[in-house]
C-alpha cells in the first residue's frame, strides 16, 4: 500500500496557509499589475477565497495565454492571481509530501536540487560508468514533447487518488486539473487515449 497523505482539506484552505502562501507567491510579482490589483483588497479577496473554499462554491476562473522564450519558444496559460494563489496553498501542502515520492535523481522544479545538482550528478555517474573515462559511456538526451499540455487529466487524477484519501481535496485538485484543456487543435488521440493538458504558468 502507498504511503498516505495526512492532511486534510482544511489544512490547504485554511486562513493561515492561504496568508502564508500569499507571502511566497507574492515575492518577485509585487510589480505586477494583477498583483497589485488583488492586494489593493487583499484581506477581503483572500477572505472570499476561504469562504467559497468552505462552502465548495470555488469555481477556478480562465487563463491568460501568451508566449515566452525559455530558450525556445513556449505556450504559457496564466490563471487568475486568486486561483494562483490557491494553486499555492496547495502546493504548500502537497510538496513536501509527494517530493519524498520522487526518485533521488529528478532535479527539476524541487527544492535543494537544481540544473547545477544535476550536471554534478551526471558527471559522477559518466566517471563511475566510463571508469573514469577509459570506456565508451552511452547517454540518452530526450524531451517529451509539449508534456504539460499533453498530460491525461484521467491517469493523473487516479494517480493522485492512490495517494490522497481526503475526497475533498481531490474534489479540489480536480477542479483544478479539469479548468484547463490544450486548444482544439492540440487535442489528439494516440493509441486510443484521448491526450488533455494541465495548466502550467506563473
Amino acid at each position: 500500500m502507498k504511503i498516505q497523505l495526512v492532511h486534510k482539506f482544511e489544512d490547504i484552505i485554511s486562513l493561515e496557509n492561504l496568508l502564508e502562501a500569499w507571502k511566497e507567491f507574492v515575492n518577485g510579482k509585487r510589480n505586477k499589475k494583477d498583483v497589485q490589483e488583488f492586494s489593493m483588497h487583499l484581506m477581503d479577496n483572500i477572505f472570499s477565497l476561504h469562504s467559497d473554499l468552505i462552502n465548495h462554491t470555488y469555481k477556478h476562473g480562465g487563463y491568460q495565454a501568451f508566449k515566452i522564450n525559455d530558450p525556445k519558444p513556449r505556450d504559457i496559460h496564466k490563471a487568475s492571481v486568486r486561483d494562483r494563489l490557491l494553486h499555492h496553498a496547495i502546493y504548500r501542502i502537497l510538496y513536501p509530501f509527494f517530493d519524498k515520492t520522487f526518485i533521488a535523481d529528478s532535479y527539476s522544479c524541487r527544492l535543494n536540487k537544481g540544473t547545477h545538482k544535476a550536471v554534478n550528478k551526471f558527471c559522477s555517474y559518466f566517471y563511475k560508468v566510463s571508469k573514469n573515462n577509459t570506456r565508451t559511456c552511452w547517454v540518452l538526451k530526450c524531451d517529451i514533447r509539449k508534456f504539460f499540455a499533453n498530460i491525461n487529466h484521467d491517469i493523473l487524477i487516479n494517480i493522485l487518488r492512490e495517494y490522497i484519501p481526503d475526497k475533498d481535496i481531490i474534489e479540489l485538485l480536480e477542479s483544478v486539473i479539469l479548468s484547463f484543456t490544450s486548444p482544439p487543435l492540440s487535442l489528439k488521440r494516440r493509441g486510443g487515449m484521448q491526450i488533455s493538458a494541465c495548466p502550467w504558468g506563473t
